[in-house]
């Protein structure tokens, strides 16, 4: 059963923009953490963006900040990550991810995340 569906990546331009959006049922959604991870060829997984249950606080990898931001849609279960300023180096699978076991805290560590979901590429070239 998917329970985390991803959408929105593809080709783009240096400085350009893209949007992924991660879809989650309604009991992940209400009682998780969400956030996006990426993994380059040859490089670990590394955490880009989350949010705590219920949204109200977000949290960014230092290579991100100031230029991807991460939102969510209560009504329909789905988190956004707007991605602007892209660069070759953020080319990678990104992966959106949920947890159940923090309430507040926005962990980075991808062991603690419960599901995960198929992944979609971003690639940034020219």
């Amino acid at each position: 059963q998917v329970q985390l569906v991803e959408s929105g990546g593809g080709l783009v331009p240096p400085g350009g923009s893209l949007s992924l959006s991660c879809e989650a049922s309604q009991d992940i959604f209400s009682s998780s953490g969400m956030s996006w991870f990426r993994q380059a060829p040859g490089k670990e997984r590394e955490f880009v963006a989350g949010r705590n249950v219920g949204g109200r606080n977000t949290a960014y990898g230092d290579s991100v900040k100031g230029r991807f931001t991460l939102s969510g849609d209560n009504a329909k279960n789905t988190v956004t990550l707007q991605m602007n300023s892209l660069k070759p180096e953020d080319t990678a699978v990104y992966y959106c991810a949920a947890t159940r076991q923090f309430s507040n805290r926005i962990p980075s560590t991808v062991s603690v995340y419960d599901y995960w979901g198929q992944g979609t590429q971003v690639t940034v070239s020219s």
